[in-house]
């Protein structure tokens, strides 16, 4: 992996290329009875992203065209065979290196721990992705998902030990085999471990429900204001941790915390409920929306954090009844130097009209 080490990963805010983001197929509706509202939800979310960068929407053949009839003619549908539709896990974390050239990580896939069920498919998708963008195929020896990982571009990383530690991904590996395996693959110099997830999260605990960057210093946290409620505790623990930090040039981090909405339950289990769980666009912010009086807080502190960014906050309640939210659907493709468009390597694949 010497290779690997000339990549590091940058910042979400730096310039894209375009986003990646596939269609939930047909096959998981026993999964999703609110399959056919997630859809509306989803295609919401590649429209208004659309507007402001490139879509590239995977969707399986028998979907392509409800996938199209949905989604603006802005949104370019590639067809491709799919067991589920979370690209940030599923698709690859994408790095450069110092000439801007592009790689993908390409994480072992075990769906979220669970290796019973059969996504064989999924844990083929960041391969592809890679070969249709000309990115460098950086293959990774654990198994791990987008989601559970966010970089401030300049050596500091957020995970969570309850996914990269959990012995239904990666049974006998320490921090310290993670931390090294981060440094080579992302470039990172250092690693900050947060070890409280939401409640009912199936992911095991996702850092993108829990925590992000604005800029290489500014981190958004969420917070809760009601002590008896069951996110409370876990979330200011996460929060002193976060406070301890110092970004590379020894300062600390600033922290703006985002509060969570308030319960919303679905099929018995309560809802993982983010306002960290957006995407961040060339020039715009596309923000979940909860039904919930903390929105307009949630949209004033994120303008606040992006003010040279137009939000644009979307609901998203039947995309987290599937488990994720926004920044679970999307992959972000940082700004490369060409070697091969996209358009020319899916040679008829993509239609999006």
């Amino acid at each position: 992996m010497s290779d690997s080490k000339k990549f590091y990963m940058p910042g979400e805010w730096s310039e894209h290329e375009n986003c990646w983001m596939a269609w939930p197929p047909e096959q998981r509706r026993d999964i999703y009875p609110n399959l056919d509202d997630m859809r509306r939800q989803y295609a919401d979310v590649a429209s208004a992203i659309a507007e402001f960068e490139p879509v590239m929407l995977l969707a399986t053949t028998e979907t392509a065209d409800d996938a199209r009839r949905h989604c603006s003619g802005k949104v370019e549908v590639i067809e491709q065979e799919l067991d589920d539709a979370w690209l940030r896990d599923i698709g690859p974390t994408f790095v450069l290196t110092e000439s801007n050239q592009l790689g993908g990580v390409d994480w072992q896939f075990n769906c979220w721990g669970d290796p019973e069920s059969a996504h064989q498919t999924d844990a083929t998708i960041a391969r592809v992705i890679n070969e249709l963008t000309g990115a460098t195929n950086l293959p990774a020896s654990i198994f791990l998902e987008g989601g559970a990982i966010h970089c401030n571009g300049d050596g500091l990383l957020l995970t969570t030990k309850n996914v990269v530690l959990n012995h239904n991904r990666n049974p006998g590996l320490t921090r310290l085999d993670a931390e090294c395996l981060f440094k080579d693959y992302l470039g990172v110099e250092k690693v900050v471990w947060l070890d409280h997830a939401l409640e009912y999260d199936d992911t095991d605990g996702h850092v993108d429900n829990l925590a992000c960057f604005s800029d290489s210093g500014v981190a958004l946290v969420l917070s809760a204001s009601d002590s008896e409620d069951s996110n409370y505790a876990r979330l200011r623990r996460n929060i002193d941790t976060l406070s301890n930090v110092t970004t590379a040039s020894g300062d600390r981090l600033d922290l703006i915390e985002i509060q969570q909405p308030a319960r919303q339950e679905y099929r018995g289990e309560r809802l993982p409920l983010s306002y960290i769980n957006f995407y961040i666009a060339n020039g715009g912010i596309v923000l979940p929306e909860f039904d919930d009086p903390m929105d307009q807080p949630a949209l004033e502190a994120i303008t606040a954090a992006f003010p040279d960014r137009e939000i644009v906050q979307l609901p998203a309640i039947e995309i987290t009844k599937g488990g994720g939210c926004i920044h679970c659907i999307t992959q972000q493709q940082p700004k490369s130097v060409p070697r091969l468009s996209v358009n020319t390597r899916l040679e008829g694949r993509v239609d999006g009209g």
